[in-house]
């Protein structure tokens, strides 16, 4: 199977806060310059998608029936949602940074549990048996479905996601060929 995945756009918050699952919409012009490129890059492949505004207006706008599944959704946050990241109290940085793979940032969820989220969906898709598939999704969830498709366990892939910082730009296109 061939994964196209998507990162959505750049989401309408402001620079230095901490969004994860937050539901933010995306500018509406920005995306009308990005569809088709998009469009002229992806097949034609059943869609896929985080149940977040930013992911489901885009993967609304490729066409064809969507299939919206929570699995995808971007990290809970919990208590730091929507502040700014100078504004959380150093201490609980500083315990994530100790455990970025375990620790649940703001009362919300870790990168374990996003990548058993993850996981999940990974294998329920490859079960379709589908030639290919388009995912419009969040940069971790990109990063995670990466390290499944490496074969890596749950724990290994939370901490594969966590080592190093992503370099996905907005509307970009990951191919994954998945055995």
């Amino acid at each position: 199977m061939r994964l196209y995945l998507v990162r959505h756009l750049p989401p309408l918050v402001d620079p230095g806060v901490c969004y994860g699952r937050t539901d933010l919409a995306t500018d509406p012009a920005a995306q009308a310059l990005a569809l088709p490129a998009l469009r002229a890059a992806l097949p034609d492949a059943p869609i896929y998608s985080s149940p977040l505004r930013r992911c489901a207006v885009l993967a609304n706008a490729l066409g064809g029936p969507v299939i919206f599944d929570a699995r995808l959704a971007e990290l809970d946050f919990g208590d730091w949602e929507m502040q700014r990241w100078d504004d959380i109290a150093r201490a609980g940085i500083d315990a994530w940074a100790a455990d970025v793979a375990f620790y649940r940032p703001g009362g919300g969820e870790s990168v374990a549990d996003m990548a058993a989220r993850i996981a999940g969906f990974c294998a329920d898709l490859r079960a379709t048996n589908l030639p290919a598939a388009i995912v419009v999704c969040h940069a971790g969830a990109i990063r995670l479905c990466a390290a499944h498709r490496d074969g890596l366990s749950v724990a290994e892939m939370a901490a594969t996601a966590a080592a190093h910082p992503h370099r996905i730009g907005y509307g970009e296109i990951v191919i994954l060929d998945c055995v």
